[in-house]
């Protein structure tokens, strides 16, 4: 199915779901209204003639300065049809919440809790929204673009040895 198509099927049966769509070598992005995204997942799905069974990945993006400051960015592809489609959808700073896509899609899981765990953003309906990367003391979400930055030195081969002379842990 060719990417008009798509977007016009997507439009007919989801009226107020469409913000915008853009088209760049081929590739059809969506940008959705977040009330809209799990049922649209849902029938991109399981519609016969669409057949989007295969969540590729589920990414998170800090636009810090913009509004929507966060955006949730999910490509679905076609095994069958061999098509793939990019959905986006805005969330605001104050409260970055969407529904999550784990209960259609089992690779949505560490995706999810990954984009969690780095930006803050919040799945409803996820099993288990807990960190994933980051210890579980930590405070804030690091790839948020206004997190502070470390100041905490990496230990390599070439300087364990000072950096472990200046720690008060002990090595293992």
């Amino acid at each position: 199915m060719d990417n008009p198509t798509l977007l016009s099927r997507i439009r007919a049966r989801f009226p107020q779901a469409v913000r915008s769509s853009t088209e760049f070598r081929g590739a059809l992005s969506i940008d959705l209204h977040a009330d809209a995204y799990a049922d649209l997942v849902t029938w991109l799905r399981d519609e016969p003639t669409l057949r989007y069974d295969f969540l590729e990945n589920i990414c998170g993006v800090d636009y810090l300065g913009r509004t929507p400051r966060f955006e949730v960015v999910a490509h679905l592809v076609s095994m069958q049809h061999l098509h793939r489609v990019c959905l986006k959808v805005g969330l605001p700073e104050h409260n970055p919440t969407i529904a999550s896509l784990t209960p259609l899609f089992a690779t949505a899981n560490y995706q999810e809790r990954e984009t969690y765990d780095l930006l803050g953003i919040i799945f409803t309906g996820h099993p288990s929204l807990t960190r994933i990367l980051m210890p579980d003391d930590w405070i804030g979400h690091p790839q948020r673009k206004d997190h502070p930055l470390g100041d905490e030195e990496v230990a390599f081969t070439f300087n364990q040895e000072q950096i472990y002379a200046r720690k008060p842990f002990a090595r293992e």
